[in-house]
């Protein structure tokens, strides 16, 4: 049996180059900036926490005092945290857009990205609010799956007054409920925004008809999407490492001038004004993690923009009804016949109609 998945591989670095050699300057920027919404820069912080202490002195300062939360410092911490959820759901809602932005700059061939987020906005909010659904569930499931293990630490439910911490052997059998849970929800997220937002897009329909639709293909033919969920793992590991790669380069290299300008800071702190040079430094390590985040966008655009035409190619093997970038696919696949030996790029001429 043919495996699609290997079959687009080559395919899908013919489709890249060709998508991304025309570009001049002005649609790499636009690009960087969608893919900065796709959530390309950065990634997930893992949350640490630790529990317990040395007996007497939990909760105190050194001096012994008990340390007071009053309802001023409550108030901090809840406007802190509901403007970071805030923040999230905007990065969020206009993360779902993009990614709609980004697949039909993908199928035209061209970047269009506020003539995209007009005609994709309403698809992009019944993404977002798809994954807040998906979101809370998984959090629903973790609380649940936590419950009997975190429970002896409040003295609540059934599972209350049993021991006095947390249930370290319960915990273990649960890891492999977790793993498969992690496993389910990673895929469902992933396959939403490899083959879910095309059938969308292709076929106008909402969230869930989609996934009815893409459904459909998976249980005809799932050991297509078996092998692509394999290979693209490994590709988002390897284009993960390039990256940051990349990035570290990058990162070094901006050191030379902006350290410069820090160290013209330090000698108007030393010579000059201590409020200046402190205002200077500043500006200047702000200026700098922007510049980091821009470039970071940038290194990712190749990535993501291959990852893309890699899900694309898949997809339109699978089942030719749902091919979004059907001439591409044509002009690479006929090149690679011409060429004899599958390895060639004469794919790289964008088709007119983009």
């Amino acid at each position: 049996m043919t495996l699609y998945a290997l079959e687009a591989l080559d395919d899908a670095l013919d489709a890249t180059r060709a998508f991304l050699r025309p570009r001049d300057r002005t649609d790499w920027v636009k690009l960087a900036i969608v893919v900065f919404f796709l959530g390309g820069v950065g990634g997930n912080t893992p949350l640490q926490y630790t529990t317990g202490g040395d007996g007497g002195t939990g909760g105190t300062p050194s001096g012994g005092m008990p340390i007071e939360f009053g309802p001023r410092v409550w108030l901090l911490v809840a406007a802190v945290v509901a403007a970071v959820v805030l923040v999230a759901l905007v990065f969020g809602l206009i993360g779902s857009i993009m990614e709609f932005v980004f697949v039909e700059c993908l199928r035209e061939e061209t970047v269009a990205v506020r003539r995209f987020w007009s005609r994709r906005w309403r698809q992009g909010v019944r993404l977002f609010a798809f994954r807040i659904a998906i979101g809370l569930l998984v959090l629903g499931g973790v609380a649940v799956l936590l419950l009997p293990v975190l429970a002896p630490l409040f003295d609540v439910g059934p599972f209350g007054g049993v021991g006095g911490g947390v249930s370290i052997a319960l915990l273990v059998l649960l890891v492999p409920v977790f793993v498969l849970f992690a496993l389910i929800a990673g895929l469902v997220e992933a396959f939403t925004t490899a083959f879910v937002v095309p059938i969308m897009i292709l076929e106008d329909r909402n969230v869930l008809p989609a996934w009815r639709r893409l459904w459909s293909t998976i249980t005809a033919q799932w050991q297509q999407y078996l092998a692509y969920a394999v290979a693209a793992f490994l590709l988002g590991l390897v284009g993960g490492l390039l990256v940051g790669i990349g990035v570290l380069i990058g990162a070094v290299v901006l050191l030379a001038p902006f350290g410069l300008l820090a160290a013209i800071g330090v000698a108007l702190y030393v010579l000059v004004s201590e409020l200046a040079g402190i205002v200077v430094v500043a500006v200047v390590a702000f200026a700098y993690f922007l510049a980091v985040l821009a470039l970071a966008a940038l290194v990712q655009v190749p990535v993501l923009t291959y990852l893309r035409y890699y899900a694309l190619l898949v997809l339109g093997d699978v089942d030719a009804d749902l091919d979004l970038i059907a001439e591409r696919r044509a002009a690479i696949r006929a090149a690679d016949d011409a060429d004899g030996d599958g390895g060639g790029d004469g794919g790289d001429d964008p088709p007119t109609a983009a």
